[in-house]
């Protein structure tokens, strides 16, 4: 897992998103065990009470579940996890069209872009 951080927001905000992203992209699958705190806030190099703010705020959203004496597990909701994929999926392309905007496409023609992108074989780099 990538822990990179910037300025602009609070660590225990970013670290809510990297850890979401790591459950939708199934580094953690749904009902496995999540290393505890401990490990996870020297992984990330940040102090123990961020990580388990973090981790609180995805207890709120129902992708942890913390288990008496065994830790925290990832929700084993897989349509909890699916709704938050096609979410993040959506803003991923609002962003792509709000990028294309900003280069003075239309949102039609941002939109045949992507299709046409979508079913051209991948060009190989280098």
């Amino acid at each position: 897992m990538q822990w990179e951080f910037t300025n602009d927001r609070a660590i225990s905000l970013q670290i809510v998103e990297i850890v979401q992203k790591g459950i939708l992209s199934g580094v953690y699958p749904p009902g496995s065990s999540l290393p505890s705190v401990r490990v996870l806030a020297v992984e990330a190099g940040v102090n123990p009470n961020t990580m388990q703010k973090a981790l609180v705020e995805l207890e709120a959203r129902g992708l942890v579940h913390t288990q008496r004496n065994s830790g925290r597990t990832v929700t084993d909701d897989e349509r909890l996890i699916m709704k938050l994929k096609q979410q993040a999926a959506a803003s991923y392309v609002e962003q792509f069209f709000a990028d294309m905007r900003n280069l003075g496409f239309e949102r039609a023609d941002a939109a045949a872009i992507l299709k046409s992108q979508a079913t051209s074989p991948l060009e190989e780099v280098g």
